[in-house]
């Protein structure tokens, strides 16, 4: 279940949080990282620790690209240049 929930004082965005129950019983806050998600009511995620400081009670983040979760849809930003010219490499056969 995906919630929208407002940050403390100085800041004012939205971000996007969800009640996830973990496979002991326990229902916790996590935070959806990245812009865009396709989370829905049953999906199933994978969380990691890590708190979110405006946001009071969220200590855990979703993993993007895992499981029923897809990764930023046409992220540009925080890609190695080694990763991106192998990715092209791969794609463009040379032979």
């Amino acid at each position: 279940m995906c919630i929208l929930q407002h940050l403390k004082k100085p800041n004012s965005a939205l971000r996007k949080v969800a009640r996830v129950r973990l496979t002991n019983g326990i229902e916790v806050t996590a935070y959806i990282p990245g812009e865009g998600h396709n989370l829905q009511e049953h999906s199933i995620v994978l969380i990691r620790g890590g708190r979110v400081k405006d946001l009071p009670g969220v200590r855990y983040h979703i993993i993007r690209g895992t499981l029923d979760t897809q990764g930023v849809q046409d992220r540009k930003q925080g890609r190695s240049k080694i990763t991106e010219l192998r990715s092209q490499s791969s794609k463009l056969d040379y032979r």
